[in-house]
């Protein structure tokens, strides 16, 4: 294996077994396996494979892996506080948040399993919610109350 597909795997791994919210924190524990890296490399790195940021009840916020399923991330409870609305127009959903939030929202709704969903595009305060043409709108609704309990009193 070569040096970049090891410090890859390696990245995966930590970030997969461990709660981490910084890249100062992911430079040491990647020097702690014997892998030096500078901050921009390594930044280049988890934009080149899709690492996200999400809220964490503990530690703020930590990174998570492309299809990261529900369960294996603790989502804050508070972050249903920054959900304003949702509302549907066919095969769309469009989801209101306050500013700054859609991204973080968005990564949890993404790695759900919810066969109705086919993904989402968020932006600063809203997120497009791509839905498939037999979709459901209670099914996304139930769906995504699972992962944000707190919709369901904005609804």
């Amino acid at each position: 294996m070569n040096q970049k597909a090891q410090r890859f795997a390696t990245i995966r791994k930590i970030i997969r077994n461990e709660a981490i919210s910084s890249q100062d924190e992911l430079i040491a524990r990647l020097n702690e396996c014997g892998i030096e890296i500078t901050q921009s490399t390594l930044s280049r790195d988890l934009k080149f494979m899709n690492v996200a940021k999400v809220p964490h009840k503990n530690k703020g916020y930590i990174y998570v892996l492309p299809n990261t399923a529900h369960h294996e991330i603790d989502v804050s409870s508070n972050i249903s506080d920054n959900i304003i609305g949702l509302t549907f127009s066919g095969n769309l959903g469009v989801m209101k948040t306050k500013s700054g939030y859609a991204s973080a929202i968005s990564v949890p709704i993404d790695n759900l399993e919810c066969p109705a969903i086919m993904g989402t595009i968020a932006g600063d305060n809203t997120i497009l919610i791509i839905l498939r043409e037999d979709a459901n709108h209670n099914q996304v609704i139930d769906s995504l109350t699972r992962i944000f309990p707190m919709l369901s009193n904005i609804l």
